[in-house]
């Protein structure tokens, strides 16, 4: 077979597989990393994919480890991808017993609250500072953000609702007294109008690359050193609510985990409680 019908090939497996992951409710970025680790994986077997075999699969995965460095968390990443095509579209059983190391559990990065601040007065003023704001005092993820309707938030009585969250899941957020305020006076003078909180000039709505420069180019701009991202946001939010002594369930419903475990990493990052602890040297 010829490098044209070879091609050819490809993209008809990767155009079905990308209609079974948008069937299978699969979230875009999740899509767009699934198909890419499958492209790159059938261009390194060079087989069609029904005679791909355990020992193709073991290959690939220790090329990208030995001579990519891949994380842990990578290599887990292609295993599933590979598993949901060679599994679901084939009903080839074959990555069962194919074994990836556990991701390494590593703590999230925590904004101080000094840091947020000067995150927010460090970013553009009107939509995009009311984006960094959003973020912070809602907890919600930046695919989340993007997405936001008017119609989902009620600003009187300061709570709003995530739509189609991940997992496919709506739940409730709470808005912030002063954000609403500002939010209200942005709509009211905005001239081109749309359904989405925030969009571009033409009322479409941003993608997540513009929210991730956006909170990028202002942690640049505040001098923070750490690794800024709309996540650190959603992590700072959950961390702070519980430094202040909320009930970790109640984090866990408005950051949308599904398992409490998930909740419970900010547990060892609240600094608060440890604070109160007296080191054994100064009772000597």
């Amino acid at each position: 077979m010829d490098y044209t019908a070879n091609q050819t090939a490809s993209d008809s497996v990767l155009a079905r597989y990308r209609q079974e992951l948008i069937v299978g409710g699969y979230s875009a970025r999740t899509i767009k990393m699934y198909l890419f680790y499958l492209k790159e994986f059938l261009e390194h077997v060079k087989k069609d994919p029904g005679a791909v075999e355990r020992e193709d699969i073991i290959s690939f995965l220790a090329e990208k480890k030995e001579e990519n460095n891949a994380s842990n968390a990578t290599l887990s990443l292609i295993h599933s991808s590979l598993r949901f095509y060679f599994h679901n579209l084939l009903g080839k059983k074959i990555l069962d017993e194919i074994k990836t190391p556990r991701k390494a559990k590593k703590l999230p990065v925590i904004l101080t609250r000094p840091e947020v601040k000067a995150l927010i007065t460090a970013a553009k003023p009107k939509r995009n500072r009311l984006i960094v704001q959003f973020l912070y005092s809602s907890g919600a993820r930046v695919s989340e953000c993007v997405k936001l309707k008017i119609v989902d938030l009620n600003l009187k009585e300061r709570i709003g609702s995530i739509r189609g969250g991940k997992g496919n899941k709506d739940r409730t957020i709470i808005l912030s007294k002063e954000w609403s305020k500002y939010l209200k006076k942005y709509l009211d003078k905005k001239k081109i109008k749309s359904e989405f909180v925030f969009s571009k000039k033409n009322g479409k709505p941003l993608s997540s690359d513009t929210v991730q420069r956006i909170v990028r180019e202002a942690a640049e701009k505040a001098g923070i050193q750490k690794r800024v991202t709309p996540h650190t946001l959603r992590h700072s939010y959950a961390t702070h609510l519980l430094d202040a002594g909320e009930n970790i369930r109640r984090i866990q419903e408005l950051l949308g985990h599904s398992n409490l475990n998930t909740t419970q990493l900010y547990t060892h990052v609240s600094v608060q409680d440890l604070k109160k602890v007296e080191s054994p040297l100064d009772k000597l």
